[in-house]
């Protein structure tokens, strides 16, 4: 069999990927205090996380059932860092009751006089992220450590009695004495680690399978992409969310569509269409394997793995029909295959329950225009949309993005969805009259909502705002203050509160509006420029858009939106691709005047180089900041210790650079 081997670096990634014959994807990326090493060859796929530091941990985490193996070790006075000698292999083994195993086996390096084993999780990595997150696991997933000679092994079957899991460590450079691990005389200690998995791998869509001429020739995006795509799903990102996610599926298929094939992109849709609820709601995560398992213990007993999906997010269920409508009827690849695909598995049937919770959900305020009738978070949930941290939205019930864009957005495509005879197969006698109001529906969503949203600061005001926050952040406070001019400053709030008063924080989901609508002039020149001054006057800083920026809220808002808070004044990648996205879009447009058309290609340049400075970051899910020697510098997100979590090195949405690229 001929074999070829093609190895690459970029910043501090690299690739090596052998072809056609044996087809083996392999990348490591190196972020703050995270060695992060991929492999993927026929029904294994595995990410192996090396944590350095003062608390060392080696994670191995697999897309197969969404399930993982770690070990983390008691706390060191002095950092110590791990070395990889060679790729991760993948590995094959039978269990004990000779049923098929699936990982990967690594040789680490670490200098360190001693290794302590603080804790062993073998289970679902949303059993593991809980774990890094609380320090704390199911009792039912613990797992006795065994000794052997060098060797320290854990292992165990699913909670329901199907194959498990394995993690080893053979000790081939140090001593194993009583558990602790010993360095030689060298100051080193080497390991052999071994992890497995017993839950049903994926079906890999490899890079022929996936890509088209027209996507970018970006090496990580491309293998980052890669290893997330599958037949059955789309993963959100690695290590932390191997698998399924709605928001990110449609969000990442619209942005990537010119650069999928028609195969892919179907395969993602088809993947959330066969999630939806019985209402019609999009799944936003799923639990599976012996995570369902957990879910069915607690919560009828059972010891079921069914899959579990969790409905709790609105926002999901409002950018199926825009995106569906984008790949159904305005890609013409799909055209002759859109009734077939509509046909097969209930797609169509899925679809029309999706579209009628939108437009039944939507007539309350296409009725009454009023805040009260707005699409709210869900009762009893302080989560909704993709800022999905506890104070991701600063304790507000109504988000900007769900009410002003993407409900809008969803009538406006189901109207052409109706309009095409698509749906005509899947239609009751009901639907007549539902669907003729789409329309207009969405004509009163879109003129009626964003006002209800509006903050303005008079000059002096804002001006002050800016000066005390950047003292108080201590970046330097005059290009955002040149930005100012001597107008109010005007933006829409982030969210309004229960009692529908706008919380004032900017923030970057005017990128939404950019994609997904069509505002009218004023509206467009507002946001765009809002957006782009520089921080914290708006959202533009060296190293790209910040997210939120409260520098015209109260303290306390202030506080929650720090550079350490998931959602606060950090980077995420996506949301600049978003943002860059829609610009282009809304160049297109033949009603710009010459000055409005000229202020967006000075937005578009000046958002393009913040992307291009932090190209190696671009696959990442999201970066914080520090500020020195007077320029914003990249800080990895999960490095400091007052971060709230870590970023995924490998994240679905941050791949659409492939399709996403800068203006010629």
């Amino acid at each position: 069999m001929k074999r070829w081997l093609w190895a690459v670096a970029i910043g501090g990634w690299s690739a090596v990927a052998v072809g056609a014959g044996d087809p083996r994807l392999a990348f490591e990326v190196r972020e703050g205090l995270n060695i992060n090493s991929f492999v993927r060859e026929g029904d294994v796929a595995s990410h192996v996380v090396l944590r350095s530091g003062t608390q060392p941990r080696i994670l191995l985490t697999f897309p197969a059932g969404n399930s993982s193996v770690g070990v983390w070790f008691e706390a060191l006075q002095k950092p110590a860092e791990w070395t990889q000698r060679g790729a991760p292999q993948p590995v094959r083994e039978p269990d004990a009751k000779g049923r098929l195993l699936r990982g990967v086996s690594t040789d680490l390096s670490i200098t360190a006089p001693e290794l302590r084993v603080r804790a062993a999780v073998l289970s679902s990595t949303r059993v593991l992220r809980d774990f890094q997150a609380l320090n704390t696991a199911p009792a039912e997933v613990a797992a006795p450590m065994r000794v052997s000679g060098r060797t320290v092994t854990w292992s165990r079957d699913r909670l329901d009695g199907a194959a498990g899991y394995l993690l080893s460590m053979e000790v081939t450079h140090g001593q194993l004495e009583q558990g602790r691990i010993v360095a030689a005389a060298d100051g080193r200690i080497e390991m052999h680690v071994v992890g497995l998995t017993g839950e049903p791998p994926l079906v890999p869509l490899n890079e022929p399978q996936l890509l088209n001429a027209n996507a970018g020739q970006d090496v990580a995006a491309r293998h980052t992409l890669e290893f997330l795509a599958y037949r059955e799903k789309f993963l959100a990102g690695s290590w932390r969310f191997d698998t399924y996610f709605g928001r990110d599926t449609l969000l990442s298929l619209r942005m990537l569509m010119p650069a999928l094939t028609p195969a892919a992109v179907e395969a993602g849709l088809a993947s959330v269409l066969t999630r939806l609820s019985t209402q019609g709601e999009v799944a936003h995560e799923e639990d599976i394997g012996e995570r369902a398992i957990l879910d069915h213990m607690q919560h009828d007993g059972s010891r079921s793995a069914a899959p579990v999906y969790d409905y709790k997010m609105i926002d999901s269920s409002y950018l199926l029909a825009p995106v569906a409508g984008a790949w159904l009827l305005d890609d013409e690849r799909s055209h002759a295959g859109a009734a077939a695909f509509l046909a097969a598995d209930s797609h169509g049937a899925a679809l029309l329950t999706n579209l009628r919770l939108v437009l039944q959900s939507a007539a309350a305020f296409a009725k009454d225009p009023t805040r009260a009738n707005l699409i709210s978070l869900k009762p009893g949930v302080a989560v909704g949309e993709w800022r999905d941290s506890e104070i991701g939205l600063g304790g507000g019930r109504y988000p900007y993005d769900v009410n002003a864009i993407l409900v809008p957005a969803a009538l406006e495509a189901a109207a052409r969805l109706h309009s095409s005879g698509l749906l005509k197969p899947y239609l009751s006698s009901k639907d007549a009259d539902l669907f003729a109001r789409a329309a207009q529906m969405s004509r009163v969503w879109s003129t009626r909502v964003p006002a209800l949203f509006d903050v303005s600061f008079a000059h002096e005001a804002a001006v002050k705002a800016v000066e005390t926050y950047a003292r108080a952040q201590q970046v330097d406070p005059a290009p955002a203050l040149a930005s100012l001019g001597s107008g109010p400053v005007q933006f829409h709030a982030l969210t309004l509160d229960g009692a529908g008063k706008p919380l004032p924080v900017m923030h970057s989901d005017e990128g939404f509006a950019l994609l997904f609508a069509k505002p009218d002039p004023a509206q467009l020149e507002r946001a765009v420029i809002a957006s782009l001054r520089p921080f914290p006057a708006g959202l533009m800083t060296d190293i790209g858009m910040v997210v939120a920026n409260p520098a015209f809220s109260a303290p306390a808002l202030q506080k929650d939106f720090s550079r350490n808070a998931y959602h606060g004044t950090v980077v995420w990648s996506w949301q600049q691709a978003l943002f860059a996205a829609g610009l282009e879009r809304q160049l297109h447009r033949t009603d710009l005047t010459p000055a409005l058309r000229s202020h967006l290609q000075h937005a578009q340049q000046t958002l393009w180089q913040a992307i291009a400075a932090t190209q190696a970051q671009r696959n990442s899910e999201l970066w914080s900041w520090n500020f020195t020697s007077g320029h914003y510098v990249v800080n990895a997100f999960g490095a400091a210790a007052a971060d709230a979590d870590e970023s995924n090195a490998a994240q679905l949405w941050s791949t659409v650079y492939l399709a996403v690229q800068p203006p010629r």
